[in-house]
């Protein structure tokens, strides 16, 4: 089995064609609404993440996909076919858990055959199949060991390579790196990425970890109270906020409220000159990193630096306003140190605002 493909192949495969199609999916328990009436469509061979806190919904979304839970209303309809009712056990899909789930008796290749001895795939196409797989995830010299002498991120490889030697035709992963620590989450990212452009799957991955999602995502899908917030690119996501919801969720954030007027937004702190015609929203976000601090009395405001946060590559910023407001800005960690209580000017060019709903 060749499970690797070209870019240019992969780019082909990964067209606008719906894979997995969610028609008003609802799941209510008793009086609770977990999902409020969905829509959604995963896109061929895309990496979609499922974001969003605890209680989203997100989690009740990936359980519906895959079979475990059935839905109150809406259908799923994956590869032109309704597969709302079909039980687990005949849905083209495969699942990566967080605590990976492998048979402690079993060796990793037993591990990885198994999907196909229960699909009773004949003995030298499992061989074959196995090797190809363990090839996939770096990991052919391990075949014969045990997962309890293999590491945190050897196990998950080995969860990965289970999902992909039966190859199914939506691969589903939940929080799949939550158990891992932050240096081999980071390099399981890497790993994640690669095996999913080498083998054009479909791929939907759940996360609460906007960092992971901005960093593995085609498109992220950001959700809140069994809403779907935005759907978007990673970029588009972080650069263009919907609304309040996913500013304020997806990365850092300064927010400024007040009442708009012909010439921009009169706040606490002062007013925010802008073209008011260019929007009716009251509410409107600077990113930290489009934030500078320079000499009192330069920019929009005066504010009080009460902190900085060394980051290695970046320093983090915070300075008071008047109004009690904190102002976050991204610095080069090679920059000017400022000191605290010191008192500076708070700017940034107009192209950098976001208005929010």
């Amino acid at each position: 089995m060749n499970m690797q493909m070209s870019i240019p192949d992969l780019e082909a495969k990964r067209d606008q064609k719906i894979k997995l199609s969610i028609k008003g999916i609802s799941k209510n328990y008793g009086s609770a609404t977990v999902l409020q009436s969905l829509d959604l469509d995963v896109r061929n061979g895309e990496l979609l993440t499922l974001l969003g806190p605890s209680g989203s919904g997100k989690t009740t979304l990936l359980q519906i996909i895959c079979g475990l839970t059935d839905p109150t209303s809406g259908s799923l309809v994956i590869d032109g076919r309704d597969q709302t009712r079909l039980p687990v056990n005949q849905r083209d899909i495969g699942v990566v858990f967080q605590h990976y789930a492998l048979f402690p008796h079993l060796t990793v290749a037993e591990n990885v055959a198994f999907p196909l001895q229960m699909r009773h795939v004949a003995r030298d196409e499992i061989k074959r199949r196995v090797e190809d797989a363990l090839a996939m995830v770096n990991l052919s010299h391990v075949g014969e060991r045990f997962p309890k002498a293999l590491s945190g991120g050897q196990q998950q490889r080995v969860a990965l390579a289970r999902c992909l030697v039966y190859r199914p035709g939506v691969i589903l992963m939940d929080e799949p790196l939550g158990a891992l620590d932050r240096k081999l989450r980071e390099t399981m990212q890497m790993e994640i990425k690669r095996i999913h452009r080498e083998t054009g799957a479909t791929i939907i991955f759940v996360t609460h970890d906007q960092e992971e999602a901005l960093a593995l995502s085609d498109r992220i899908c950001l959700m809140n109270d069994g809403r779907i917030a935005q759907i978007d690119r990673p970029q588009v996501v972080y650069d263009q906020p919907a609304n309040r919801f996913a500013a304020e969720f997806i990365g850092l954030s300064n927010i400024f409220e007040g009442e708009l007027v012909a010439n921009g937004l009169v706040t606490p702190d002062g007013p925010i000159p802008f073209d008011a015609e260019a929007s009716a929203s009251r509410c409107m976000m600077v990113r930290p990193e489009h934030v500078e601090f320079g000499k009192e009395g330069i920019g929009y405001f005066n504010a009080t630096v009460v902190e900085s946060i060394y980051a290695g590559s970046s320093s983090l910023v915070m300075a008071k306003l008047a109004s009690g407001l904190t102002i976050l800005s991204q610095r080069p960690a090679s920059s000017t140190d400022i000191a605290i209580g010191s008192v500076v000017g708070v700017s940034w060019t107009p192209n950098d605002v976001r208005f929010l709903q």
